[in-house]
């Protein structure tokens, strides 16, 4: 495969400014770059005018299903979703049944992946056996098949003793732990944000309180053992404004990440109980949402990661109180990204390449994608100018349980290359 991209708009995490040039792609690495390349018989042109080329994106948090909840998502729906969206690689959490809390299950999933992804598949690991939050799981079986993230994802550990123990036995080992930070006992039914619109709709609302306590308690724990904490998804101003204020006392080995959900929905969104923005954590306020924003330009947050995750329609269908929490994003996170936030000037491709490509790469201690000269390729062409409609044919994701159903925002996902493969083109 030898294909030429021309008269492209390059985007980098090092430079707001996307610079033009041409790229040459040859047996899996990028053979040259810069500008005026010329082909050579039998290579392939790419006019890539007025679209943008970056590193193909990398998703460290996503519910991929498999095993157990095959009806919603499998390891192949779900990285095909990630391909039609730009993603090019994705860790999945271990909230599925049997739950990944051992070295068995570990290596029954990545030979899942092996088989059925076209794209890597990482997996996490469950800090306590079967997510029980009482006995540790086989965190060293599962570190010796690569695992590096563990996490109770979907729920608390919710025995800080027993989080405390794995803190200090599997950071000897480099591991981190990401936190899910949820007060069960405050929660209520986790339908929505207690608030004005819980109040209006006549249900219980889940407090902003119930997650800032725990990211307060997993962050202590984890300077205490000198253990690398990952907060996941926040959602409200006052735990974001907890994650700045730790990491400017620059003692406890901390990151955190933003889903673009809660970067672009407000609980004024639920409207009359619309399913499709239930979630958790919940949709917060106004407030909440635009110091979240202001913290991802700010870099209190490390890396955006979608949280997706899929349910089939007859669950979503229920009533808000029973229907599962959850947003599919793989589909649709690049292109909501650019249509609400890079068009409108908010922020440009610099940061989504940092915060949605590199940093979440360097969080898994992997190489960091780039579009330089003898690098492996992995990459997607954007156009700017295209519409995307996110209708039940073009997504891939096996649900569909997203507010951006048969909605069409500016931005399409035109070309995807990863090593030697062609994963996806749009004429």
């Amino acid at each position: 495969m030898n294909i030429l991209i021309q008269n492209a708009r390059i985007a980098s995490e090092n430079s707001p400014t996307l610079k033009k040039g041409d790229v040459l792609l040859s047996n899996g690495i990028i053979k040259a770059a810069g500008q005026g390349l010329t082909a050579t018989k039998g290579t392939r042109v790419i006019d890539a005018r007025g679209r943008i080329l970056l590193p193909g994106m990398f998703d460290a948090h996503v519910h991929l299903r498999e095993p157990g909840f095959e009806s919603k998502e499998t390891l192949a729906t779900g990285t095909e979703a990630a391909i039609n969206g730009g993603v090019t690689g994705v860790v999945i959490m271990p909230n599925t049944q049997p739950a990944i809390d051992s070295a068995t299950v570990v290596g029954q999933v990545l030979e899942i992946a092996r088989r059925t992804a076209r794209i890597p598949v990482y997996t996490s690991g469950c800090v306590t056996k079967d997510r029980a939050g009482k006995e540790l799981s086989g965190i060293d079986g599962m570190r010796a098949l690569g695992v590096k993230m563990l996490t109770d994802d979907g729920d608390t550990t919710s025995d800080p003793a027993v989080l405390l123990r794995a803190m200090q036995y599997a950071t000897e080992f480099g591991m981190f732990f990401a936190s899910h930070c949820e007060a069960h006992e405050l929660a209520g039914p986790r339908a929505l944000n207690d608030g004005a619109m819980s109040y209006r709709l006549g249900i219980k609302g889940s407090p902003a309180c119930a997650e800032e306590i725990i990211i307060e308690r997993d962050i202590r724990l984890a300077h205490a053992t000198g253990a690398h904490i990952h907060i996941q998804h926040v959602s409200t101003r006052l735990g974001m404004e907890t994650i700045r204020s730790w990491k400017q006392r620059g003692d406890v080995r901390l990151t955190a990440e933003v889903s673009p959900h809660h970067l672009l929905f407000t609980e004024d969104d639920i409207g009359d109980y619309d399913t499709h923005y239930k979630m958790n954590p919940p949709l917060r306020t106004r407030v909440d949402r635009d110091a979240l924003v202001q913290g991802l330009i700010d870099g209190v947050f490390d890396l955006i990661a979608t949280d997706h995750a899929p349910h089939t329609p007859f669950e979503k269908s229920q009533d808000f109180v029973s229907a599962p929490n959850g947003i599919t994003g793989l589909d649709t996170a690049l292109v909501s990204l650019h249509h609400h936030f890079v068009v409108t000037g908010k922020f440009g491709w610099d940061l989504i390449v940092k915060r949605f490509s590199a940093e979440p790469r360097r969080l898994m201690g992997l190489p960091v994608a780039t579009l330089d000269e003898g690098q492996p390729i992995d990459l997607i062409l954007f156009d700017p100018a295209k519409e995307t409609t996110f209708t039940q044919d073009f997504m891939r994701s096996k649900s569909q349980n997203t507010p951006f159903l048969n909605k069409t925002l500016m931005g399409r996902v035109d070309l995807v290359v990863l090593g030697k493969n062609v994963l996806l083109e749009r004429s």
